[in-house]
């Protein structure tokens, strides 16, 4: 059997990603009740912490010395998304508010478009209605349930999607910087959520089952998927991993309904057969041509591989 491309490692490593982030919310719901930027602030201190425990294990510190920019895109991108996405489950219904903000798979088929190579189809406008239609359902449900204050959590759902396709797509330009530089973006994001948390809430202390979840949420979803997506989006195939990403929020959705956390409704499921069959339109059938992108900067023909950092 050939060895998997650079490309194909990539992209089943962003598998793993998306495997991680389909129990975010349920681990961000069972923080409820903890303000959104105090989770925000422990959940990435654990991350930094162990990212950076591991790098320093291995003699790879060194590699957290790269370019303003790189910093730059990974901080905003981090903090921007959850800031938004842990607002939303403050304040809006969860199952509703995470399939708003899993439109960011579809969104990235998009953008990952308009890349140098890239080209919009037909389908892509198709998907992105049906995407769009979802929404609707999602939000007319919600209406209907007359839930007070939850417009903010809504609007923040949507934003922390447009977010953090953006950040997937920009992080391709970066192609050249390793992996371990998460470690350190996750501390500052960390540091950067702990001065919004004093300056805007209150502190609320978690009990045990909280400490756990935020724990869990610093080791998975917002630790280790991180790294996995971060080399997944700067080697890998976007399109592949924006229709990919879709599964994350069935199962994310199958797990707060099996956990009681959210009930099953027609509603909720044809928004994700909606939004579902968005991204798979999108992207269209494989054998019958995709998207073509420009090839990370290491995987063109007489590339020199991953770099080891700047030292």
């Amino acid at each position: 059997m050939p060895p998997l491309s650079r490309a194909a490692r990539a992209t089943a490593t962003g598998v793993i990603a998306i495997l991680l982030w389909s129990t975010l919310a349920l681990l961000s719901v069972t923080t409820r009740g903890i303000p959104p930027f105090e989770t925000l602030t422990i959940s990435f201190a654990v991350a930094s912490a162990a990212g950076l425990l591991v790098l320093a294990s291995r003699g790879r510190l060194g590699q957290l010395r790269q370019a303003p920019r790189a910093w730059a895109i990974g901080t905003i991108g981090l903090f921007s998304y959850h800031a938004l996405y842990f607002t939303a489950l403050d304040h809006a219904p969860p199952a509703q508010a995470g399939l708003i903000a899993y439109l960011w798979p579809l969104l990235i088929v998009i953008f990952a478009a308009f890349l140098p190579g890239g080209r919009l189809h037909l389908r892509h406008v198709a998907g992105a209605l049906m995407g769009l239609t979802g929404t609707i359902l999602i939000l007319h449900g919600a209406a209907a349930s007359a839930i007070t204050g939850s417009t903010l959590g809504y609007l923040c759902a949507l934003a922390a999607a447009f977010v953090w396709a953006l950040y997937s797509v920009v992080n391709r330009t970066i192609s050249d910087v390793p992996s371990d530089l998460i470690a350190g973006v996750c501390g500052v994001v960390a540091i950067a959520g702990l001065i919004v948390h004093l300056a805007s809430e209150p502190t609320v202390a978690p009990d045990d089952l909280q400490w756990l979840a935020l724990i869990g949420l610093g080791i998975g979803p917002v630790g280790l998927a991180f790294f996995a997506w971060d080399d997944a989006t700067k080697h890998g195939d976007l399109a592949l991993l924006g229709t990919l990403s879709y599964a994350a929020p069935l199962l994310s959705t199958a797990l707060l309904i099996a956990t009681g956390r959210s009930p099953l409704s027609l509603t909720i499921l044809a928004a994700a057969v909606l939004i579902v069959g968005g991204a798979a339109v999108s992207v269209g059938f494989r054998r019958r041509g995709t998207v073509r992108l420009s090839p990370a900067p290491a995987d063109r023909p007489g590339g020199h591989g991953p770099p080891q950092g700047r030292h």
